[in-house]
């Protein structure tokens, strides 16, 4: 006997299968290529705190003072189009409240321009595409995805090398929690700079090739578990002027003990954060395991239907056999 199948059990058996097959790939496959970091960026964040800094037109040291860390962060499209790379352009100004807001870069305090360039999936320094300085480290601007509980290689550009950054448990920022990150820099040589004798201890020098030395109170990152995104941090620099070959700080050009995210920018980070998670919690968990799901139903349904018909198609061809063969049709 020839069994027939519903249009309807065929649709529901075959969505179904569909379904159940695309569950999986969107975890193994999907996901992980919507882990990448962004090319189109274009963000700005603020540090602000209070300390001193060398006030140029009084040539001297002022205390006590509000300070503004202001770093704007923009991808270059078409280079990590061309490279395959995410190529950020990195401008950070250091102010007073004299120079803000700085009509130019050489009103600051302070101000660099970098070229920062990572694989989209690992984080990993890329060394192309004009990047300046050369980079090292696992972190900068951003953590990898999928923050682990661990040390990280942070990269400190006024450095010029990595800080190892100890993981030091959880945090929340505005209701968001994240990671906690925190480490120091202890005094370093990171340059010179000619200066007047007289400013680093030496009046009988018209100019000097003074040493510039760095240091860092203390680093202290929260960071967004799944993204690696950065939702608050605090630092705490210090850059002083010491004569040739001298041990002791003459002149400071910054110090500050802590200097952090403003609320404003944290809401930022914050939202930032949220709206990948939910990005890549739809693709990696909601969505597969809806599918999943909906695909068991509808594969069930589709079986279920495809059985029934056909135990319906036997048993109506069998009635009908039964009554043809019953006996001699009555006469008319």
């Amino acid at each position: 006997m020839r069994r027939t199948a519903s249009p309807l059990s065929l649709i529901l058996l075959g969505t179904g299968v569909f379904l159940l097959v695309l569950a999986p790939l969107l975890v193994q496959y999907v996901q992980p290529r919507a882990k990448v970091t962004p090319i189109d960026v274009d963000t700005v964040t603020v540090f602000t705190g209070t300390g001193s800094y060398f006030d140029t037109r009084r040539i001297e040291t002022v205390t006590g003072r509000p300070l503004t860390i202001t770093r704007q962060v923009r991808g270059d499209v078409a280079d990590s189009v061309r490279s395959g790379k995410a190529v950020w352009d990195v401008s950070t100004s250091v102010d007073s409240q004299d120079t803000l807001p700085a009509a130019a870069t050489h009103d600051s305090l302070q101000w660099t321009l970098e070229r920062w360039v990572t694989d989209r999936r690992t984080n990993e320094p890329v060394h192309c595409c004009q990047e300046t300085p050369v980079f090292d480290g696992e972190a900068y601007l951003k953590f990898p995805f999928d923050v682990q509980k661990r040390s990280y290689r942070w990269w400190d550009g006024t450095l010029g090398s990595t800080v190892t950054l100890r993981f030091d448990g959880t945090q929340k920022v505005r209701g968001h929690e994240g990671y906690r990150f925190t480490g120091r820099v202890e005094p370093a040589r990171t340059g010179t700079r000619l200066v007047p004798g007289r400013l680093v201890g030496q009046p009988g020098r018209p100019q000097v090739l003074a040493e510039e030395w760095y240091s860092n109170h203390g680093i202290e990152l929260v960071v967004d578990r799944r993204t690696g995104r950065i939702v608050n941090a605090a630092i705490g620099p210090r850059k002083v002027l010491r004569a040739p070959g001298s041990t002791r700080d003459a002149v400071v050009l910054l110090d500050s003990r802590r200097m952090e995210f403003t609320p404003a920018t944290q809401r930022a980070q914050v939202a930032l954060a949220a709206a990948d998670n939910r990005k890549l919690r739809l693709l990696g968990e909601t969505v597969p395991l809806g599918a999943a799901v909906l695909g068991t139903l509808l594969a069930a349904a589709g079986a279920a239907l495809l059985v029934r018909g056909g135990r319906g198609g036997r048993g109506g061809r069998g009635a009908r056999g039964q009554g043809r063969d019953s006996g001699p049709a009555p006469a008319m």
